[in-house]
């Protein structure tokens, strides 16, 4: 460190890598590629980690004209999920000297008061989910580099576009219940306009529609457990022969499902297999265990920060879905005989 300095310099750095101050700044500025070699990059961060440099992002963002803040546009904060996507999004920031700011908004009660005076003057980015198109409207962010999460690629506001692969989510839950034996089946939706939920509507009946003999019936409910017990149990109560599996389109509704089920006295898995989609803490709270589909909701925000950078850098974003995993726990089994 520099005599007398309080705190490491870029300097410092270049002299423990032993490369110039140029190389340190295109590192750090992650802009080195083409330009120094991996080696020479991994050497500098390791310096620069070593001596717990950071960089004076006031400085940089006078000479660049950036406020380094990006907007995470996601639905009411009701489960862990998207506090797991702004966990990801956020960890890939940090890297990049960006902060992250969250902004929810409360389905049913409207956008929230916009954070900055203009958001376009305040945010270099902004990455929303699909679900919470009309917040993104209301605070003019689609003005913005924009990317989008869980958006249909060929309709999407944004410059990208990053999306997990609930199409093969939803089609592992049809193969696994289709090979247990079901052919009755009731598609507990979640009654939300958005395309991720289109997915799953039309990828399940697409699945099971090839099989002869099979059916589906579509219940919807609002994302709450009350109001998946409400939808549920009424669906489940309608004359004629019960299914005997139940696709719901995440946790929540799942675990409203099982209210239902026990209020009609009917066997979890049993009478009566039930699936979710997200894999959230409340699947292994349930009893038996949900079968479910892991949704990886750091990586999620993770790919979307990274496809943010690249679009600022007028770089292409990394194609391709987010896989997915089907978790078979004890809320799945072959269908009663009877």
């Amino acid at each position: 460190m520099a005599p007398g300095s309080t705190r490491p310099t870029s300097r410092d750095v270049a002299q423990a890598a032993g490369v110039s101050q140029a190389a340190v700044s295109l590192v750090l500025g992650d802009k080195w590629r083409g330009r120094v070699s991996e080696a020479t990059a991994q050497r500098v961060r390791e310096a620069a980690r070593d001596l717990g440099y950071r960089p004076n992002l006031a400085a940089r963002n006078l000479r660049l004209g950036r406020t380094r803040t990006v907007l995470l546009v996601v639905p009411a904060l009701t489960t862990e999920f998207f506090a797991g996507v702004y966990t990801g999004a956020a960890r890939v920031a940090a890297e990049h000297g960006f902060g992250v700011v969250l902004y929810p908004s409360p389905e049913g009660i409207g956008p929230a008061r916009d954070p900055f005076a203009s958001a376009q003057a305040a945010l270099d980015g902004v990455i929303a989910s699909s679900m919470a198109a009309d917040a993104l409207t209301a605070i003019r962010g689609d003005q913005l580099p924009l990317v989008m999460l869980d958006s249909d690629p060929e309709g999407s506001l944004g410059a990208a576009t990053v999306n997990l692969d609930i199409a093969g989510g939803v089609r592992q839950v049809a193969e696994h219940l289709l090979g247990l034996g079901h052919r009755r089946f009731l598609h507990l939706a979640a009654d939300v306009a958005s395309w991720t939920f289109e997915v799953r509507a039309r990828e399940l009946a697409a699945r099971i529609g090839t099989v002869p003999g099979t059916s589906v019936r579509t219940t919807r409910a609002p994302i709450s457990i009350e109001g998946a017990v409400t939808a549920a149990e009424a669906a489940l109560s309608t004359p004629g022969p019960r299914p005997t599996a139940l696709v719901c389109d995440d946790d929540k509704l799942a675990a409203g499902a099982y209210k239902a089920a026990r209020r009609l006295g009917l066997r979890i898995p049993d009478d009566l297999s039930v699936t979710g989609l997200d894999d959230l803490a409340l699947a292994t709270a349930l009893d038996p265990e949900l079968t479910t589909v892991r949704l990886d909701a750091e990586l999620f925000g993770e790919q979307g920060m990274r496809a943010l950078l690249a679009v600022l850098e007028s770089r292409t974003p990394d194609a391709g879905d987010i896989p997915v995993e089907l978790v078979v726990r004890g809320s799945t089994a072959p269908p009663n005989a009877s």
